[in-house]
């Protein structure tokens, strides 16, 4: 699940805090560019989706994607980019962090790879951030020449703006605290005592002290700042929401088996995935699409609220790719083991989990128990060799417990699945 307690005295608290932006503060998937290119033209819009899967995936270098990026937003002014940086909302709570950091005395740094340095100072302004860090702009006649540079586009270059901060201060690592969500931000880690996860990426859910996927709020507890009553095992009606739609997935063999072919169910599945797309956009663009933006709104967690939410996109696919990929009745058991104990693990995880996995800190060794259980309950529905089922559902909740760079709504369907066809 969500957070871990650092082993640090309770008195013993950070005196600088620094904050990656884009999947911390703002919006991962409101990037700026983006927000950019889907006004110069849908086929931007996809070129840069394209390259940001290209880095997410590590086919390209922060560096290359972002001057490939910029290159694309050639002839804006830097008040074109302001104006949408002003639609772009922050996440849930930012402001209430900041306001608790410095309250106890914390010096904040934001520091930005992918945004502008005007724009990262103008955000720390509002945030009344002691440091800004962005990268540098090219400009001719307040035009972009879509020409970039800056320390902080460097392999290297977080590090050594944080270096450059702690001497200025006169801190050191064992004062320092790092929040951040990917793998970009790992040159900073040495650097801090306080290394916390915001929703990372496979890299950083590793190497993290830890990891947190609920309010940005909750980085207080693990900073020794913590003033909130509300206790880890609280699970919000969202959650229980977005797991009840999850967890009745298991529906979906139910009617493939009674009612539609396996391949017909699939394709009614893949309509309302482009159904629920277009939804999304309409949302982020404000509309409401009925029914679906509903939903959504009530199952999105706090930092998906602002911005395109994707895991029913891969929720839906892993559904697909079982019911095409393998014979009955190993699809079927697949996608139960994947819908009762991945969602299973979650709540079980949130309400009762109190035992960090060390090889994933985003997860608890009570959520994987319980998500077994449900999953080997899900798997003997349609299996009629237990042995099967048990063997099944234990590699659907091991993957479930791995760090990996795929969403496990891909993973756990087709791992099981791949074992059941193998047995």
């Amino acid at each position: 699940m969500t957070t871990e307690n650092l082993e640090k005295p309770q008195s013993k608290r950070p005196r600088l805090v620094v904050f990656d932006v884009e999947g911390v503060l703002l919006p991962k998937r409101r990037y700026l560019p983006f927000e950019a290119a889907r006004k110069l033209g849908f086929l931007r819009f996809v070129k840069i989706l394209l390259i940001g899967f290209l880095y997410e995936i590590g086919l390209t270098s922060l560096k290359s994607a972002l001057k490939r990026i910029f290159k694309m937003l050639k002839g804006l002014t830097l008040a074109n980019l302001f104006q949408l940086y002003r639609r772009i909302p922050l996440i849930y709570g930012v402001e209430e962090v900041f306001k608790r950091l410095k309250q106890a005395g914390c010096k904040t740094a934001l520091i930005s790879s992918g945004l502008p340095q005007p724009i990262v100072e103008a955000l720390a302004s509002r945030l009344h951030a002691d440091y800004a860090y962005g990268l540098d702009l090219e400009v001719d006649n307040n035009c972009l020449t879509g020409k970039i540079s800056g320390v902080v586009i460097e392999p290297e270059g977080k590090a050594v703006v944080l270096k450059e901060i702690l001497d200025a201060s006169g801190l050191t690592a064992e004062d320092c605290a790092v929040v951040a969500d990917d793998r970009n931000n790992l040159p900073m880690f040495p650097l801090c005592s306080w290394r916390i996860g915001y929703n990372p990426d496979f890299l950083l859910t590793v190497k993290s002290d830890a990891v947190i996927r609920g309010k940005l709020s909750e980085i207080l507890s693990p900073l020794n700042l913590e003033t909130s009553t509300t206790s880890y095992s609280s699970v919000s009606r969202a959650m229980v929401m977005r797991e009840s739609i999850h967890m009745s997935g298991v529906l979906v063999p139910a009617i493939s088996l009674y009612l539609l072919p396996s391949f017909t169910t699939a394709f009614l599945i893949l309509l309302i995935t482009l159904l629920y797309i277009a939804s999304e956009f309409a949302r982020i663009e404000g509309f409401n699409f009925p029914v679906i933006s509903s939903v959504t709104r009530r199952a999105a967690t706090k930092p998906e609220i602002h911005e395109f939410v994707t895991a029913p996109i891969f929720f839906a696919a892993g559904i697909m790719l079982a019911l095409l990929l393998f014979p009955v009745p190993i699809s079927y058991a697949s996608i139960a083991i994947f819908a009762f104990g991945d969602g299973a693990a979650t709540l079980f995880g949130r309400k009762l989990g109190r035992t960090v996995f060390p090889f994933n800190k985003g997860k608890r060794l009570e959520g994987t128990i319980f998500g077994f259980i449900f999953a080997l309950l899900g798997a003997f529905l349609f299996l009629g060799n237990p042995w099967k089922a048990l063997i099944g559902a234990t590699v659907g909740m091991l993957v479930e417990a791995l760090p990996t760079p795929i969403s496990d709504n891909l993973t756990i369907p087709l791992a099981s699945g791949l074992v059941l066809m193998i047995l």
